[in-house]
C-alpha cells in the first residue's frame, strides 16, 4: 500500500488539513474550526478539542486512511500525551505514527530549510521563528495575546476596541462618525458595552481574532483603522529585526492570514526593515507541508506550492 500522510495545521480560527501521497501530491484537503493545545487546560476545552478532532477524522476519513499524521498546534509545549492518544484513536494509527509539534515548527518548514532564514508569522497571535540547522527553535515574541502578540488578529481586534470605547468614555456617542467604530460595532451585533465585554472576554482568542476583518474593511474610510493596521506591520517588523540582531542577517518571510488582511501591514513592515534584508509574503500552506512531511518527503520552499 502506497503511504500516505496526513497534515494538520490547527490554529485559534480554523484548522486546515491536507492528505499527501509519496510523490507530494495533494490528494485532498479541507478545513474545520479552530483547535488549540491551549484549550487543553480545562475540562470543557479538552471536550472541545475531542470532539473537534472526531469531527476532523470524520472529514478526513472519507478521502482515504493515512499511515502517519503529522499536526502542529497552536500553543503546543511539548506535553502532547492526551493529544497523540486522541489522535491515534481518531483515525486508528499507533501512536508512533502520530507526531505532534508546535504550529509554527510546521509554517517554517513550509517555507525554509532548517537554518535559512526567519519566519514572522501573524495569525490569531504573531512570533518571529527560526529554527536552526541543529534544528532548535528560536523564538522571537509568540508570547500570547494578553502580554504581547504584536500585530496578530488578536492585537488588531483589541487595539480597535480600546480606542473606540476611549472615545466613548470622552464623547459617548462618537461611534456614530467613525467608519471604524461601525464595522466593529456591526460584526459584534450592537453598540451596548455588554456586548463589547462579552466578545472580547467570553469565547476563544481566535473568535476574537476574527474582528481585525472589519478593521481591515474599514481602512479606507477611516485613518484609525489605517493607523492600527501601520502599527501591526511595525510590530511584526520588530520581530524580523530582533531575529536578525541575534542570528545575523537572512531572508525574511511574513506569512499567516493577518498579513494579508491589507496591504497596509506588509507594506509597513518592508519600511521597517533594512533595504538589504529581504522580505517576501507567501501564502504558503502549511497543510500541505505537514502532510509531505508525514509522507516522508522533502518539503518545497515557500512559493512553490501553489499558494
Amino acid at each position: 500500500m502506497s503511504r500516505v500522510g496526513l497534515g494538520i495545521d490547527a490554529g485559534g480560527t480554523r484548522t486546515r488539513w491536507a492528505l499527501a501521497a509519496p510523490d507530494g501530491t495533494i490528494l485532498a484537503e479541507g478545513e474545520q474550526g479552530g483547535l488549540s493545545a491551549l484549550q487543553m487546560g480545562s475540562d470543557e476545552g479538552r471536550a472541545r478539542v475531542q470532539a473537534g478532532l472526531a469531527a476532523l477524522a470524520a472529514a478526513v476519513l472519507v478521502h482515504g486512511k493515512p499511515q502517519a499524521l503529522r499536526a502542529g498546534l497552536t500553543g503546543f509545549g511539548g506535553d502532547g500525551a492526551q493529544l497523540r492518544q486522541w489522535l491515534a484513536e481518531s483515525f486508528g494509527l499507533p501512536e508512533a505514527s502520530v507526531l505532534l509539534s508546535n504550529d509554527i515548527d510546521i509554517a517554517y518548514l513550509a517555507c525554509f530549510a532548517p537554518g535559512e532564514g526567519y519566519l514572522v508569522y501573524a495569525g490569531t497571535g504573531s512570533i518571529g521563528a527560526w529554527i536552526d540547522a541543529g534544528g532548535v527553535l528560536h523564538r522571537a515574541g509568540g508570547r500570547g495575546v494578553i502580554l504581547d502578540d504584536g500585530g496578530g488578529g488578536f492585537w488588531i481586534a483589541r487595539e480597535a476596541l480600546r480606542h473606540i470605547w476611549r472615545n466613548e468614555d470622552e464623547e459617548p456617542g462618537r461611534w456614530r462618525a467613525s467608519p471604524l467604530a461601525q464595522a466593529v460595532f456591526a460584526q459584534i451585533g450592537g453598540d451596548d458595552w455588554t456586548l463589547s465585554r462579552q466578545f472580547m472576554y467570553g469565547q476563544e482568542r481566535g473568535e476574537v481574532g476574527r474582528l481585525a476583518l472589519a478593521v481591515a474593511a474599514s481602512a479606507e474610510a477611516d485613518p484609525v483603522a489605517a493607523a492600527i493596521l501601520a502599527q501591526a506591520g511595525r510590530e511584526l517588523a520588530r520581530l524580523a529585526r530582533a531575529l536578525t540582531a541575534r542570528f545575523g542577517a537572512r531572508p525574511v518571510v511574513l506569512a499567516g492570514r493577518a498579513a494579508t488582511l491589507h496591504p497596509l501591514i506588509v507594506n509597513t513592515m518592508r519600511a521597517e526593515l533594512p533595504d538589504a534584508l529581504s522580505l517576501t509574503q507567501t501564502t504558503a500552506r502549511a497543510h500541505h507541508a505537514a502532510a509531505r512531511l508525514a509522507a516522508t518527503l522533502v518539503v518545497p520552499a515557500c512559493g512553490n506550492d501553489g499558494g
